[in-house]
């Protein structure tokens, strides 16, 4: 006789993966493309989550990549790389980790690819953006609600 199998048990199941949004701006192009000096790149990364059902949580990875030469902007690129992930039996307490770590893990090699494609795409090499840490960032953003909250204490 096979043994009852355990409700609580984890599950985790990608549903799908999906470009939200995406935005290629080269303003000085085509007279960026001489352009001489070495290029700055200032890259911002984000990530949200929303539940949009009954453990069914929607999580999206932001990447801003401005690439400037001098003071004239190269260009710009924006990606929202989103997920649905279904979550079931994950203790509350670790919620956040798993949305805030594993889903974004999964999530920006697509954004990273996304990135890569859409420069050459507007006529520049590829942009190819080192993996991330997002473990590191996960904790420096508890590390700053933490102090946030023992501030108003």
């Amino acid at each position: 006789m096979a043994e009852p199998t355990d409700a609580a048990q984890p599950q985790f199941h990608i549903q799908r993966i999906y470009l939200k949004d995406l935005s290629f701006e080269s303003p000085r192009a085509p007279q960026i493309f001489d352009a001489q000096a070495q290029p700055q790149i200032d890259l911002q990364l984000g990530a949200g989550a929303a539940q949009v059902g009954e453990h069914l949580h929607e999580v999206v990875v932001n990447v801003t990549a401005t690439v400037r030469s001098g003071e004239d902007t190269v260009f710009l690129v924006e990606v929202q790389q989103a997920g649905l992930f279904h979550i079931e039996g994950v203790p509350a307490e670790q919620m956040g980790w798993v949305l805030g770590v594993t889903c974004p893990n999964v999530l920006f090699p697509y954004a990273r690819q996304v990135i890569s494609d859409a420069t050459v795409a507007g006529g520049f090499p590829p942009l190819l953006l080192a993996p991330v840490n997002f473990e590191a960032l996960y904790q420096q953003h508890l590390d700053r609600q933490q102090a946030g909250g023992q501030a108003t204490h």
